[in-house]
């Protein structure tokens, strides 16, 4: 209870890259004689076909002596990984969407999807991103590297998981995500 709930890099864009390819493909299914059009969206398109292991971050972590107290990396979204973590390690937590880490180019594709980018960041998946927790002692040593944001913290389990809204609202997380054990 306490400790500090971050995620590395930005989220949401791979979920958004591959809405991009889905369209393309129907088009051309449609229409082979089209060419695609992929809109200058290589940002949320390299997101999805070129993800990299986050080893940046583990050899910072290393580097600053800190031990993270639980990680995951964000295969199958946020919400889906962040409900692992707190149902395994027997606690709760409350994440702050004004604190998703969200890329401007991903934002962008998402309004031309016209969907919420906050909803791509907690249920998108394949984005590969380190979710790990850390004891409040750390958190200076964080504030060195742009590429990890403290997005919440644990509570106890019968608080259960929430997300606060931007307008001030709390809400239960829910895992949107894949889930590759669920029949």
């Amino acid at each position: 209870k306490g400790d500090l709930i971050c995620v590395s890099g930005d989220l949401g864009g791979a979920y958004i890259g591959l809405l991009f390819l889905e369209r393309e493909k129907k088009i051309f299914l449609e229409s082979p004689q089209i060419q695609p059009d992929l809109e200058n969206e290589s940002y949320v398109i390299g997101r999805l076909l070129k993800p990299k292991a986050r080893k940046d971050i583990y050899d910072f972590l290393g580097e600053k002596k800190i031990i993270p107290t639980s990680m995951m990396d964000i295969s199958d979204g946020l919400s889906s990984e962040l409900l692992h973590i707190c149902e395994k390690s027997g606690v709760g937590c409350v994440i702050y969407e004004e604190k998703l880490p969200i890329n401007e180019d991903s934002r962008k594709a998402a309004y031309k999807f016209e969907i919420d980018p906050t909803a791509c960041a907690l249920s998108g998946g394949e984005d590969y991103e380190l979710l790990f927790t850390i004891k409040q002692g750390d958190y200076e040593k964080l504030t060195l590297n742009e590429q990890i944001s403290v997005i919440g913290y644990v509570t106890e389990a019968e608080q259960g998981a929430k997300i606060k809204t931007k307008g001030g609202n709390t809400h239960s997380i829910t895992a949107q995500g894949w889930n590759a054990f669920k029949k």
